[in-house]
């Protein structure tokens, strides 16, 4: 066995040991299994909030689309930032609803601001189609990582389902404590990883990040602009960026809604607004190696092996299956969160299995089912969803009127009028994808959010043209169902 291939599985096999420690007890209820009984201080909610920063596709596909796309792949630094000014505002009022109503999951969330089960479900179903090629990508990602550490091809599907095993016990052992644990040791990992890239990788190929600079400048000075027009040109970025700050912003991954439920007091998601940038602005260290690998690398080369071509080349034995397992982690620990994310939304919102051990059977029972399906979908057919992955971002973006719409001391929408948006742009989104291939300026996700919005409004107007105002008794609401105010 090389030395790559016993330090990447070894590092594999710690993450999931890792995970498995986090447990404290038998969870007695779903929220202790899912939110940690809302007891989570700063630094550990910090970790898993930043557990979607970095993903196995983030840390590898950035620097592939600086290597193919050059300095454009700078759209993904902004709007990190910019969400988290907003977040500093939107995640205390999200927690101080969901502490106040025992909100697990954001089909609760929906269900309980818009007084109306279906619309919780119909949200949870799409959350759960829309996870499910994220999640399967996270799994086809780790094995993608474990060949191209090795330069073996045969070592991939046995490294899957090794980690997906893995995955599946210390979320079942441990759940939300479980993520967190592994989520500790990732991002440190992490940031050893990116700075060894940032010092190893321009040293070792041009004598410093200055040279290539220079080298850039002289020899490929067309990837240090955006080109004006076309399918990815400066109005398609902008507009994607756009896009991902919205969906960011509001929160608009399931995933992301245990993180924030989890934790013990408004003032820890406020600190956490105000360091994640700093954390965020890391992801240009594989933007930088990936512009590396366009004066480094000589022929074609598949963009999501860049990183991990450069630092074969470049890295003893040792610390190349030290990247790889910071890679690896990036893989693990998203696809632990987006599974404890999405059996939630089954067992709560889809199948609404009231008692406590019921719940939480169906709850174990959805995670063996989901992360079963997507290795068998990485395994048997590895490109079947890869272009719902498109989708992904994008449809669950699809969220945030009704999310924001639903943050006021009452609803500025009815349940009908923000289901009717949902659907108009998912049903947009698809087209664009599949039925009509877009390939214009603008994002498919910002056009599709457009027709949301204004089906959304639409609606609403009829709505109150058809039936008024809440009438007295519609508005003379019990206390239990009074919508919060925002303190």
């Amino acid at each position: 066995m090389s030395t790559v291939l016993a330090v990447s599985l070894g590092g594999i096999l710690v993450i999931g040991l890792l995970g498995l420690l986090g447990r404290r007890g038998p969870a007695a209820s779903l929220e202790e299994w899912s939110v940690g009984g809302r007891n989570f201080g700063a630094l550990t909610t910090w970790f898993l909030q930043a557990g979607e920063i970095y993903t196995t596709f983030t840390f590898l596909g950035l620097a592939g689309l600086a290597y193919t796309s050059g300095v454009a792949v700078t759209y993904a630094l902004p709007y990190l930032p910019l969400a988290y000014v907003g977040l500093y505002v939107i995640s205390p009022i999200v927690w101080r609803i969901g502490r106040d109503r025992g909100h697990l999951t954001q089909g609760d969330f929906f269900t309980d601001r818009y007084r109306s089960p279906w619309l919780g479900g119909l949200t949870s179903v799409l959350g759960v189609l829309f996870l499910l090629p994220y999640l399967q990508l996270q799994i086809t990602g780790l094995g993608l990582v474990v060949e191209l550490a090795t330069g073996r091809d045969d070592i991939g599907t046995p490294a899957m389902v090794f980690a997906s095993v893995l995955i599946v016990a210390f979320v079942l052992w441990s759940g939300i404590r479980g993520v967190a644990r592994t989520a500790y040791f990732k991002d440190a990992l992490m940031l050893v990883a990116l700075l060894v890239l940032l010092l190893a990788v321009p040293a070792h190929f041009h004598g410093g990040l200055g040279n290539l600079g220079g080298e850039l400048l002289d020899k490929h000075r067309d990837f240090l602009s955006v080109p004006a027009g076309g399918p990815h040109g400066a109005v398609w970025y902008f507009t994607a960026m756009l896009t991902s700050l919205i969906s960011v912003l509001f929160m608009t991954m399931p995933q992301t809604w245990p993180a924030v439920l989890s934790a013990n007091s408004e003032q820890a998601l406020r600190r956490n607004s105000i360091w994640m940038p700093v954390y965020g602005a890391t992801q240009a260290i594989p933007m930088i190696v990936g512009l590396t690998a366009v004066t480094a690398l000589s022929g074609a080369v598949d963009g999501n092996g860049v990183l991990l071509s450069l630092v074969s080349q470049a890295l003893p034995d040792w610390l190349v299956g030290v990247v790889a397992v910071a890679a690896a982690a990036t893989a693990m620990v998203p696809a632990a969160a987006i599974v404890l994310g999405m059996s939630t939304l089954v067992t709560r919102n889809v199948l609404r299995v009231k008692q406590e051990r019921s719940g939480l059977w169906a709850n174990h029972a959805t995670v063996v089912v989901s992360v079963g399906l997507a290795l068998a979908l990485a395994v048997l057919r590895p490109g079947a969803l890869a272009d719902l992955l498109l989708l992904t971002y994008s449809g669950l973006a699809q969220m945030a009127p009704a999310t924001g719409c639903a943050l006021g001391r009452r609803p500025l929408l009815r349940a009908p009028a923000a289901a009717a948006g949902i659907v108009a742009g998912e049903a947009v989104l698809i087209w664009l994808t599949f039925g009509d291939p877009y390939h214009g300026a603008v994002s498919a996700g910002l056009i599709a959010l457009a027709a949301n919005v204004v089906i959304a409004a639409l609606t609403e107007t009829a709505l109150r043209v058809v039936r008024g105002r809440p009438d007295a008794a519609e508005a003379s609401v019990t206390p239990a169902e009074e919508p919060l105010p925002v303190r």
